[in-house]
């Protein structure tokens, strides 16, 4: 049986057929399904009380180990930010990830990341044009669990805090070095037109394909702050 909180994100999924999607809907679907995935075990996923501070949330599914080998681009994913009265999650923006240290080995899997920015500095750098997580941003492994009472100092003070979930394993990881960026191509293909991510967060872009829905659904049933 569907349990409740999670029937808006299927019927959000079901509302739109997948061979009637653009590659950034397709994507953003799985983006959205990592996300149910990751949170379906408490134990083991992103501390509730984490994701409540959260300002920002950055979600790349499917990093494969040739981009990184040769350093090129290599992940392309999404971002949603709290909208301005704080109160549920903003519609998606595309976001590239380029270059970086992940800090364990990809051996040949492809490797879910999860970003977590922690406060209106960082969120304000993430919407600038490009930025280098370390240099530009301090950033941290994320604790997993139902709280962060094993929190150490380096993760309270980074303005972002990163996992990855690999070959079904979740767990935090030191994201250092790598570079982020809007993806232009995603949003045109998401909004119809061109579009920047800070207008999106804002609230001020036209409405999205019915495909964005599901990840905002998603991520107003784990921390809406309502």
């Amino acid at each position: 049986m569907i349990r409740t909180t999670h029937l808006a994100y299927f019927l959000a999924l079901a509302a739109v057929p997948l061979s009637a999607q653009t590659e950034a809907e397709k994507r953003l679907r799985t983006a959205t399904e990592v996300m149910n995935e990751i949170m379906a075990t408490p134990d083991k996923a992103i501390p509730q009380d984490l994701l409540a501070k959260a300002e920002c949330i950055v979600i790349v599914p499917g990093l494969k180990k040739g981009a990184f080998i040769v350093g090129g681009k290599y992940g392309r994913g999404f971002v949603s930010c709290r909208r301005e009265n704080n109160i549920g999650w903003s519609n998606p923006g595309g976001v590239r990830v380029e270059g970086g240290s992940f800090g364990f080995q990809i051996g040949g899997a492809e490797t879910d990341v999860v970003m977590l920015i922690m406060n209106r500095r960082g969120m304000e750098k993430l919407l600038t044009s490009k930025f280098t997580l370390g240099a530009d941003a301090s950033v941290a492994a994320g604790p997993l669990g139902r709280d962060t009472s094993a929190m150490t100092d380096a993760m309270m003070h980074a303005e972002i805090l990163t996992w990855s979930r690999q070959r079904g394993v979740f767990a935090g990881i030191a994201l250092t070095g790598a570079t982020l960026r809007e993806d232009s191509d995603a949003n045109q293909e998401l909004y119809g037109r061109a579009v920047s991510n800070r207008a999106i967060m804002d609230g001020t872009a036209p409405a999205p394909r019915p495909g964005a829905k599901a990840l905002v659904q998603a991520l107003n049933t784990y921390s809406s702050r309502k």
